[in-house]
């Protein structure tokens, strides 16, 4: 009897051994933990594993494809030592990237499908398999985004994936002006912003702080008013070949650059530099740099530089030939180094120009920037002027400023401080940004919707949505990283993915996993205490 209770015991050992081997324990494609979250997700039987051997197809013109190849390649190089060659014909073991026809409407959409045998990725545009590329990276383990060889197998559960943005403008904003950043800087947040489909980068180039863009027939603007920052630091400025190279750099990463120059209002920088557009304001004694010889608002004077945080306190003199002529050529010269759609000119916080200055002013400005081919995206009190078609009001503040855009006919870019202001603390605690918006928890950055903000702004009147960053109190990229991450990625689902398939409690399970890639990445993200339940306890 002894025995058999042993043999017994031994086949019940060894069978449940065979079924638990042979059970499906591979994770699901539904499972992943991608943001912004997808259209639709399927999951099928099976995975499919990249390893040394793999090949990559293109089906399509190679020239327009074989850069979206060479990203791929470039992302998996680093952390598995592979160099995916690129064959003639689809066979086991492939990754198929292939460009088919689209509707108009269908920029950024894309389909993957993942069986057993190999992937297949189709878009109507190379911006769309660039997104791709961005899935697939979110669905490799993190060890993906290390510098060192890792050994873990790169496997994809099989199943497919459905994509398209909810809004055609998906942006970030980086203030340049009030501290400045360099070139590798905005290059590293410029990588950042790719890895979440982000397609605008709104740069902040000119305040009360600095002027930070070479304008060849002003050269004083960056001599004199590139000179400082925040603070009284050194400042800076991006010569026109810097800033040809962002402009590429983000280009290859199908992301488009919006300059701004900000006026008639936080133009200080531009006072200091050339007196003529000065008419005479007062410039606050605190934040103040004297100079020798230069006098507090005398029309004609420059201004002292200015380096505290205080706003609304400055204006162009809008009742002068000179001022068009100095916007005129700042935004020729912009206009010429700048291949997207538009030209940010500001217009916010211009609080001593007269209504009856600053709505000639305001409309003046837009038509030059329409004189160069482009179109104009201005702070939401630009509503107060007549806009010309395609300018677009970015709706920060008021919402009745929006309303009037709309009625004017245009179309608004949704930006509310109190849900996308990056530079705003994320409690009282928090020891950097500013809070005279909000307080912006993870939870306040996702939980809102768009249209949403007041019963006369419907989905037909949203461009898109924009996340800003000013940097009154940011002064270098671990500052950036940590006010950005991981606010930055709801905000991206926000203006990826359809509100009804947004939730809360998903987006806390994907970020988690996100978490791993950023600590990998060496990013420094705040460690929101909304993401602090059981899960993330030792």
């Amino acid at each position: 009897m002894h025995k058999i209770n042993v043999i017994s015991l031994v086949l019940i050992v060894v069978f449940a051994v065979s079924m638990w081997s042979c059970a499906d324990t591979s994770s699901k494609l539904t499972e992943n933990g991608i943001i912004p979250k997808p259209l639709a997700v399927t999951d099928a039987k099976g995975t499919f594993t990249i390893d040394k051997e793999t090949k990559i197809v293109i089906s399509g013109n190679p020239a327009e494809i074989s850069p979206i190849i060479s990203v791929f390649q470039a992302l998996l190089r680093p952390a598995t030592g592979y160099e995916l060659q690129v064959a003639a014909d689809m066979s086991a073991n492939s990754i198929l990237f292939e460009l088919v026809d689209g509707s108009a409407d269908s920029a950024g959409e894309y389909d993957i499908s993942v069986a057993e045998n190999g992937i297949k990725v189709a878009a109507s545009s190379n911006e769309g398999l660039f997104y791709a590329v961005q899935t697939l990276r979110q669905l490799l383990p993190a060890s993906i985004e290390g510098s060192q060889v890792a050994t873990v197998a790169l496997e994809i559960p099989a199943g497919t994936i459905k994509d398209k943005p909810e809004y055609a403008y998906r942006g970030f904003m980086l203030d340049v002006a009030r501290h400045f950043f360099s070139v590798e800087d905005v290059k590293h947040v410029i990588d950042l912003l790719a890895m979440y489909k982000i397609n605008f980068l709104h740069l902040h180039l000119s305040d009360d702080q600095g002027w930070r863009i070479e304008i060849k027939s002003w050269p004083l603007l960056t001599a004199v008013g590139g000179k400082t920052e925040v603070g009284g630091g050194e400042g800076g400025f991006y010569t026109q070949e810097q800033y040809n190279e962002l402009v590429a750099y983000a280009r290859d990463r199908y992301i488009t650059v919006v300059p701004e120059i900000d006026m008639p209002g936080h133009t200080n920088a531009a006072l200091a530099a050339y007196g003529d557009l000065n008419p005479g304001i007062i410039v606050p004694t605190e934040g103040a740099i004297a100079s020798e010889g230069i006098e507090l608002g005398v029309k004609g004077v420059p201004t002292p530089l200015y380096s505290g945080i205080e706003v609304g306190f400055s204006t162009l003199d809008t009742d002068n030939d000179v001022t068009y002529q100095f916007v005129d050529d700042v935004i020729r010269e912009l206009a010429a180094m700048t291949p997207g759609p538009y030209i940010h000119i500001g217009g916010d916080e211009s609080h001593v120009t007269e209504l009856e200055d600053y709505v000639p002013f305001v409309e003046k400005a837009q038509a030059i920037v329409t004189k160069y081919g482009k179109k104009s995206i201005g702070w939401d009190e630009i509503a107060h002027a007549k806009l010309e078609p395609g300018t677009v009001a970015q709706y920060w503040a008021k919402a009745e400023n929006a309303v009037m855009a709309i009625n004017h006919g245009n179309q608004v870019l949704v930006s509310p401080a109190t849900k996308t202001y990056l530079d705003m603390q994320y409690d009282s605690t928090t020891h950097l940004g500013l809070h005279w918006a909000a307080y912006i928890e993870l939870d306040d950055a996702y939980n809102w919707d768009p249209t949403a903000l007041d019963p006369s702004i419907k989905r037909e009147d949203i461009l898109g949505v924009e996340s800003p960053l000013w940097s009154e109190t940011i002064t270098n990229k671990e500052e950036i990283e940590y006010m950005v991450f991981p606010r930055f990625a709801a905000i991206a689902e926000v203006a990826w993915t359809r509100q009804e398939l947004r939730s809360w409690e998903s987006f806390v399970t994907r970020v988690k996993a996100h978490m791993e890639r950023w600590e990998v990445m060496g990013l420094n993200y705040y460690q929101s205490p909304t993401l602090a339940d059981e899960t993330l306890q030792p």
